[in-house]
């Protein structure tokens, strides 16, 4: 019998080899991660046995890289991915690990809730509380913060955070409130955004949150970015991230001049609605932006000039108010049903 399908979707993949990050289709089954270059491809890339593998996440092996999860497999050989949001990355980690424990104790994978293995209490829940910590009504304020002439957009100091938790009566004291924020560094929820932050969290035997007004943090799926001094017109193009994060991850989209197809990360905001895009592998560094006020998206069949990619179904179109049209790819019919509810939603009500 052919190994159960347990998980399958985009992710970043460090090579074996080269020092490069790809976007690659990744498949857990009962027995191990298959990794092929392109979604439509038979025959895998790669194959990682998971009987007798490690999983570590997070991994910070990587300064720049967030989100990233580190598979080890019997014989050393390290396996580094990176998810394109937070609740992506648990999902697969949550999977990888249940899978390694069922090869390790001779039993069929089978879902079952589990608690995520932290270094705190019982009752504490990290991903309850960073949930709680990004409400718009009553969490913790994404700011923007100048500081070292430089602009930090939708972050926040990590005084803020300990006195959050404090006031909140998620902690009876600081160093309580600073050990809960720890433990929310420490599993990437929470990260560093200046140089001062940056420096306790990677300079030391253990990650260090740093409760002053001087160091600046921001949520791992937030829109996050830094800059120099701008001009107004720069400052009025920035204005594009100010709105929340409705959806992200990673979709298939046609170029307007080759016509190919590339793996690419989006990102769904509203007021402003807008859909920027970047290289997944690359970091979060936009390569365009869709502007979605007044944009058409329907479920579609076929592609005009559908070059240089085996197209297998699972498409949708954008048309913007300008008539600008993009053909994109989700990775499973579900998926695409919940883009087009997600951004026909956006369009209608963002600015």
């Amino acid at each position: 019998m052919e190994p159960q399908e347990i998980r399958e979707g985009y992710l970043v993949k460090k090579g074996t080899l080269l020092n490069s990050w790809r976007a690659v289709w990744v498949v857990l089954s009962e027995d191990g991660l298959d990794y092929y270059k392109k979604k439509t491809d038979r025959s895998p890339k790669g194959m990682i046995p998971l009987k007798g593998a490690t999983l570590i996440s997070p991994c910070q092996d990587f300064n720049k890289r967030m989100l990233v999860f580190k598979v080890t497999a019997d014989k050393k050989q390290d396996h580094f991915f990176q998810a394109s949001h937070m609740e992506e990355r648990e999902l697969w980690v949550k999977d990888i690990k249940r899978t390694i424990s069922c090869l390790k104790d001779g039993k069929k994978f089978a879902r079952k809730s589990t608690r995520r293995s932290i270094r705190l209490p019982d009752t504490v829940n990290l991903a309850e509380l960073y949930a709680l910590m990004k409400d718009q009504d009553d969490g913790v304020k994404e700011l923007k913060l100048e500081q070292d002439n430089r602009v930090f957009n939708h972050c926040f100091t990590g005084a803020t955070v300990v006195e959050w938790l404090v006031s909140r009566e998620k902690a009876r004291n600081r160093p309580e409130a600073l050990m809960l924020a720890t433990g929310l560094l420490n599993e990437g929820f929470l990260q560093p955004a200046d140089d001062e932050s940056k420096e306790g969290a990677e300079g030391g035997e253990q990650t260090s949150f740093l409760d002053q007004t001087k160091a600046l943090y921001y949520f791992a799926d937030s829109g996050f970015f830094c800059e120099g001094y701008s001009s107004d017109e720069d400052v009025l193009l920035k204005d594009e991230f100010r709105g929340n994060i409705i959806k992200q991850g990673c979709l298939l989209k046609q170029g307007h001049r080759r016509k190919n197809w590339k793996v690419r990360k989006f990102i769904l905001r509203d007021d402003p609605a807008y859909m920027h895009y970047c290289d997944p592998s690359k970091g979060d560094n936009p390569l365009g932006a869709i502007h979605l006020r007044g944009a058409v998206v329907t479920a579609v069949e076929y592609v005009p000039d559908a070059k240089k990619y085996d197209i297998d179904g699972n498409l949708f179109e954008i048309i913007t108010s300008d008539e600008t049209h993009y053909f994109l790819q989700a990775a499973t019919a579900e998926e695409r049903k919940e883009w087009i509810k997600a951004i026909q939603a956006v369009s209608k009500s963002g600015k």
